[in-house]
């Protein structure tokens, strides 16, 4: 029993040295933060010289019968001359949001819009799929990506492409905004979780010489980086993360603009901010499947490496609490058998360490975007409950993508919601 117990005990401190490590991640973020962007000198925007680029826009679309409109209107307000950019609506809709399209895309191309409306005959490879095809029609040298529910500002072009007068910058994201934070508390959380995310992992990797990743939207790409890095692969349900590692490894340099805002409407179904946090880490363990062993071979700098593993792997940390959760109980009666004094200590400090530095984290975010940010760090522990209640459905996603388990990609329902009433609950796409 004594040797039970010991190794009983040696897998608890194991297991809560990992969390502690994800934990205190965030502390080193922002330092890396503070470091490279916060305390650093700041960077002048460039200017454009000479003739502005082509672009390409594309909308990916499946089904937002209620969003497609607004989106194809805001793109169309995009300050940038008109000769040198053109829209692509990449449809690959089932219900009649295609009928919508369709009359949209006539009436702008009578008014000498350039834009064009595409279908495919099966939704092979999901939004990469789509992407893909997109891309073998595109006129443009840059492709600017819109998911349906955001709204890019109208200087948007004209604030990221003079960062591609440097011949090896691939891509340029910007910062996701939040059309309806206010809407709930669970769109509050959403956007804590968000905001931290944008502000402080994307700042401080890409300020660090880590690498970072393209979010799927509200960014800006090469056309030469896509193509040279093998194109929008579908193997995994992040076919964004995929490429952003693929190109990087490559040798194309990634430009985060924190300062560049690209609003966007938040999920307020709990059921589809699941399905959505579920693809996004099924996706992102895929990636780490795919990627992280040719990281380790490559010739990279040993902290990109580290760092791209902690980026990667960020989503086991929904399977250790898990873990902890059950093991916690046992824990009581195997602790009383072994007599280390010194485990209650070690316990002390990982809890405190780990949990500072998360709040921190989140809290610092606040701070540097809102000054109402002592109000809004209210909703810090509706964050960490919300994150805590995705555990058992993001832990599934992680141990799928582990073992390979084949899933279909599921969107993420958007609603056109502005007003707190519930009438978005009458709408369709509701699971």
């Amino acid at each position: 029993m004594q040797v039970l117990s010991s190794l009983f005990m040696a897998v608890y401190l194991l297991l809560l040295f990992v969390l502690a490590l994800y934990g205190l991640h965030r502390g080193w973020i922002l330092y890396l933060y503070f470091r490279y962007y916060k305390w650093a000198a700041p960077q002048a925007a460039p200017e454009m010289s000479g003739v502005w680029p082509t672009v390409t826009v594309q909308l990916p679309v499946y089904n937002e019968r209620y969003v497609v409109e607004r989106l194809i209107d805001s793109v169309c307000r995009l300050d940038y001359p008109r000769g040198q950019f053109d829209i692509q609506v990449l449809d690959d809709s089932t219900d009649d949001t295609s009928d919508k399209i369709a009359a949209k895309v006539r009436a702008l191309q009578a008014q000498g819009v350039a834009i064009s409306h595409l279908r495919r005959a099966r939704r092979e490879g999901f939004k990469a799929g789509a992407l893909q095809a997109g891309l073998d029609q595109a006129r443009g040298e840059f492709l600017a990506i819109f998911d349906a529910d955001f709204l890019p500002p109208r200087d948007f072009l004209r604030k990221t492409l003079p960062h591609f007068q440097e011949a090896r910058i691939g891509m340029v994201q910007t910062r996701w905004g939040h059309l309806n934070e206010g809407h709930s508390l669970l769109t509050w959380a959403q956007s804590l979780f968000l905001d931290g995310h944008f502000l402080l992992e994307h700042t401080a990797r890409n300020r660090s010489g880590a690498f970072f990743n393209f979010n799927g939207t509200a960014g800006v790409w090469r056309r030469s980086a896509i193509l040279s890095s093998g194109g929008w692969q579908h193997d995994t349900l992040t076919e964004d993360l995929d490429l952003s590692y693929r190109a990087q490894m490559r040798g194309w340099r990634f430009v985060f603009l924190p300062e560049v805002v690209c609003p966007a409407e938040l999920p307020v179904d709990i059921n589809a901010f699941k399905t959505q946090q579920h693809r996004w880490t099924l996706g992102a363990i895929q990636t780490a499947k795919k990627m992280l062993p040719s990281i380790w071979r490559g010739a990279l700098p040993l902290k990109v490496k580290v760092e791209a593993t902690f980026h990667l792997t960020a989503c086991l940390g929904y399977v250790l609490m898990v873990a902890m959760s059950l093991v916690v109980p046992l824990n009581l009666y195997f602790r009383a058998q072994v007599h280390w004094p010194w485990v209650a200590g070690v316990e002390r400090w990982v809890l405190i360490g780990s949990c500072a530095s998360v709040v921190l984290f989140y809290a610092v975010c606040q701070r540097e975007l809102h000054p109402d940010w002592r109000i809004r760090i209210r909703n810090l522990p509706l964050m960490i409950s919300v994150g805590v209640g995705m555990c058992v459905s993001n832990a599934k996603a992680v141990l799928q993508g582990l073992i390979g388990h084949p899933v279909e990609f599921h969107r993420t329902p958007k609603y056109s919601v502005a007003a707190r009433d519930g009438s978005w609950k009458k709408k369709l796409y509701r699971g």
